[in-house]
């Protein structure tokens, strides 16, 4: 018989309170106990709404920061920065590596974190104390300050993007992941457009106490700052306890989760063995290894970006600031497309593949076309496809999050996407060295060479994930299961009235076990 929430809600709301959720398998399971909830296709509509409204702006916004305050040292590069601070040689491919060294020395220790404290607690925190480090950024006149104001960025930045994809995987269906991924990671693109059209404002202050960058990094650094404080007033630990939600809602929230089969958190016990499962699977390591060869790609636009329109294209500092905005408009238009792509289809692979074809194209123009004034059209052409390779990071967000199960194998796989993400950025700047500006011949090359093998990483992927489904189907006739399950997590038109008098069905959903363990699981392809 299903459950009306409104019948015993105060009783719901008794049992939540006085659950240690340390002492469960997960907040799921705390706040529903053993029940069903019935949850319609109106309620399920209403509710992401909700958390779109609140939760998702907060995420877009504080990314934006995110990425706007690592963006800027390729602006302030192009206004003088390593003429005033007296940069010589690689220094300032240090500088902008540093900051992923401390991400990378970070992960670890983030990973711990996620599993043991509130999101309430976490994201306040790092947003207030990067915003620190970036004013500490004004206040650098030498290569020793530069150096410790970017490794401290860089280190209370470093639980950003793994702390936004768990709280994604925590607040949405599976089939709505990609497009909030998108919605958030897409402030990339606006970051760019922004960051470039602030830059190019500032230009025109001239003042004998600071320098237009110190501005810029004073300017970013103190709304991040105020952002950081409010954000402790505004955030919420999950939707069990969103106080934006009538109660009624938080359990409908919750319940509308149960068939991701990735669970909401809550447990406050780091499990290892979950870690070392992650680190023995075919697909962890191919994730590793698509995101560590993407991200050279995308340090290269993102440090390097406008160095090259200025060095290869002869442009000044103010045109190649302005020449950035239709990069970034790119970004984001491509972002959202192939996310909205990838959820329409319910298929991540196959669109994250053909985003890459254009990448390569971009790559072989930039590294085939002469550096000519008569053929600054193409070239300009070949820097704008680059840009197709931010659709690649939201959708290997999305993908990770949506096929991982486990508290602890979440956080330590987001850990590990950051982890190569920093790796990536930290050796890349040196691909494009300094005696091969302004060409960058053998950086171009190095890099088309890398998104070619990565499309093939994809391909092997999918394949793994399709033998894994294969292998769930047996699993689930050999526990008496159906071999075959209508996986709402990735249906449209979500409707659970005909699965809430099914006890046995679902039942793992909240018990904190892996994607390996649950013979429940369908994994996304």
């Amino acid at each position: 018989m299903s459950h009306t929430p409104s019948d015993d809600i105060k009783a719901d709301e008794s049992r939540v309170e006085k659950s240690d959720i340390s002492e469960v398998e997960d907040k799921g399971a705390a706040v529903l106990g053993g029940d069903r909830i019935v949850v319609t296709e109106e309620d399920s509509k209403r509710i992401c709404r909700k958390i779109d409204t609140r939760l998702l702006t907060l995420l877009s916004w504080v990314y934006f920061l995110q990425i706007l305050d690592k963006v800027i040292i390729g602006y302030a590069a192009v206004f003088g920065l390593k003429t005033d601070t007296g940069l010589v040689g690689d220094q300032y491919s240090s500088v902008g590596a540093i900051g992923y060294w401390a991400q990378m020395g970070a992960q670890p220790i983030g990973a711990y974190v996620l599993v043991k404290f509130p999101v309430r607690v976490i994201m306040p925190v790092i947003v207030f104390f990067w915003g620190c480090a970036l004013c500490g950024m004004a206040g650098s006149h030498n290569f020793t300050g530069l150096m410790i104001s970017r490794f401290f960025l860089g280190w209370f930045e470093a639980l950003c993007l793994p702390l936004f994809s768990l709280i994604t995987s925590q607040w949405y269906r599976r089939v709505e992941q990609p497009m909030r991924v998108a919605t958030w990671y897409g402030t990339n693109g606006v970051a760019s457009m922004l960051g470039s059209l602030l830059a190019w404002a500032l230009s025109f202050i001239v003042t004998d106490k600071m320098h237009n960058y110190q501005i810029l990094f004073t300017l970013t650094g103190g709304v991040t700052c105020i952002t950081g404080i409010s954000l402790w007033f505004l955030l919420d630990n999950g939707p069990a306890d969103a106080r934006f939600l009538s109660p009624e809602d938080r359990l409908k929230a919750v319940e509308r989760l149960r068939s991701n089969n990735t669970g909401l958190g809550g447990n406050t016990t780091f499990k290892w063995r979950q870690v070392f499962e992650l680190f023995t699977e075919f697909k962890g390591l191919m994730w590793f290894g698509m995101t560590l060869l993407v991200n050279v790609g995308a340090s290269t636009s993102t440090v390097f970006g406008p160095l090259i329109l200025k060095g290869l294209l002869k442009f000044d500092a103010r045109t190649t600031m302005l020449l950035n905005i239709p990069f970034g408009a790119l970004q984001l238009a491509i972002i959202f497309f192939a996310s909205w792509v990838a959820g329409r289809y319910k298929l991540r692979s196959a669109i994250f593949a053909a985003a890459m074809v254009p990448v390569v194209a971009g790559c072989a123009i930039l590294f085939a076309v002469p550096r000519d004034l008569k053929y600054k059209g193409a070239l300009l052409t070949g820097y704008y496809f680059l840009s197709f390779l931010y659709g690649a990071n939201p959708l290997i967000v999305s993908w990770i999050i949506s096929n991982t199960g486990g508290a602890s194998k979440k956080a330590a796989s987001m850990a590990l996407y950051n982890f190569a993400s920093s790796m990536a950025h930290v050796f890349s700047p040196y691909i494009f060295k300094a005696e091969d500006e302004p060409e960058y011949i053998p950086g171009l090359r190095i890099v088309m060479i890398i998104f070619c093998v990565l499309i093939g990483l994809v391909g092997l992927t999918a394949a793994n994930l399709f033998w894994l489904n294969k292998q769930k189907e047996k699993q689930r006739v050999a526990n008496g299961k159906p071999a075959k399950l209508k996986d709402l997590s990735m249906a449209h038109h979500f409707d659970n009235t005909d699965n809430v008098d099914d006890k046995k069905l679902g039942e793992n959903a909240f018990l904190d076990m892996t994607d390996r363990e649950n013979d429940e699981f369908i994994y996304v392809l």
